[in-house]
């Protein structure tokens, strides 16, 4: 059968403070949405062209040089459903809400290509299959793996154009609860700096400056300070990968458990049973604790909430009894 889906094509000039670069090093930072073993294969393939030729990853680079890189689409891969028990918040013929554990990856990616949330949704809501992207049965937005709480997943295609399209407009709401390290200054505030992937750590993101990145926002108000730790709730106003955790980060108030985003500066914990709680947390401090939205068949507006999990009360908890001795 042949693939309706068009090559991308990418066409990028070779600056002057480029020239004597490797091909392979170059692209990486030029594509980084693409990783260096991807970007070798396609070099291999005969995908990359410089001039107009093929040439080798090693190849140093010329000023003023084309560099054309067409990449193939990804083959699909069907996804089986997968009868993983679901907490249900929610539920009609149109949308459902879960609440997803932490550790749950949302879809299949890089390493993960069984036991997703998407598997456990074709086997609970087969309806799903179909609407929205390939692979992401009428998932509308995600958690990170390591964030639990609520998620709201278009049961039709309908329900996914109107959930998607109150999503663009900022108008579903979504609240979350986190515990970081150190203390807040400001009892409440907006984060307003540009996100976007990182330059040398494909992996992660990072604050960049507006136009390298994607505008985001994020509000945060302090609900509880525990010593050499902040209990807060954010609200999204953007929703960028990783958002909360890079914008807390940015501050100098990465969330605890998160190794991804922790700072040099951020101390080590020195109270065991504190650091075996942070050990057991099985993600970050994160909780999608509270989402609002506009029921897209009825017009309903819908506010659904996520009690506190029990891996973060329990640190909680234990910050509140050692502040108060």
């Amino acid at each position: 059968m042949v693939s309706l889906v068009a090559d991308r094509v990418e066409r990028v000039s070779v600056g002057p403070g480029a020239a004597g670069r490797r091909l392979d090093l170059w692209l990486v930072e030029k594509l980084p949405d693409l990783s260096r073993a991807r970007l070798k294969a396609l070099v291999g393939e005969g995908r990359v062209r410089v001039d107009g030729r093929a040439v080798k990853p090693s190849v140093r680079l010329k000023a003023g040089q084309q560099v054309v890189v067409t990449v193939p689409p990804a083959p699909p891969q069907a996804l089986i459903p997968e009868a993983i028990p679901l907490s249900v918040v929610y539920e009609d013929a149109d949308v459902l809400v879960v609440d997803k554990p932490a550790q749950m990856v949302v879809h299949p990616g890089v390493g993960r290509r069984s036991g997703t949330l998407a598997h456990a949704l074709l086997a609970h809501a087969p309806s799903t299959a179909g609407v929205g992207g390939a692979g992401r049965p009428g998932i509308v937005h995600r958690l990170d793996k390591g964030t639990s709480g609520l998620l709201v997943v278009a049961k039709r295609p309908g329900a996914y154009a109107g959930l998607t399209k109150q999503l663009a407009a900022r108008q579903v709401m979504r609240r979350y609860l986190a515990l970081v390290h150190g203390k807040v200054p400001r009892s409440e505030g907006v984060i307003d700096a540009a996100i976007g992937r990182h330059p040398r750590h494909r992996t992660r993101m990072a604050v960049l400056p507006l136009g390298r990145g994607k505008r985001a926002v994020t509000h945060y108000r302090v609900l509880e300070r525990l010593g050499g730790f902040t209990y807060l709730e954010a609200r999204l106003e953007t929703g960028r990968t990783h958002q909360i955790r890079v914008h807390l980060a940015s501050l100098g108030h990465p969330v605890v458990g998160d190794q991804t985003y922790r700072l040099r500066s951020t101390p080590r914990i020195a109270d065991p049973t504190l650091a075996a709680l942070v050990e057991g947390l099985d993600g970050v401090a994160l909780h999608a604790s509270i989402l609002a939205f506009i029921h897209p068949a009825t017009g309903a507006r819908l506010e659904l909430t996520s009690p506190l999990p029990y891996r973060i009360e329990r640190l909680l908890s234990h910050l509140r009894t050692t502040r108060a001795t």
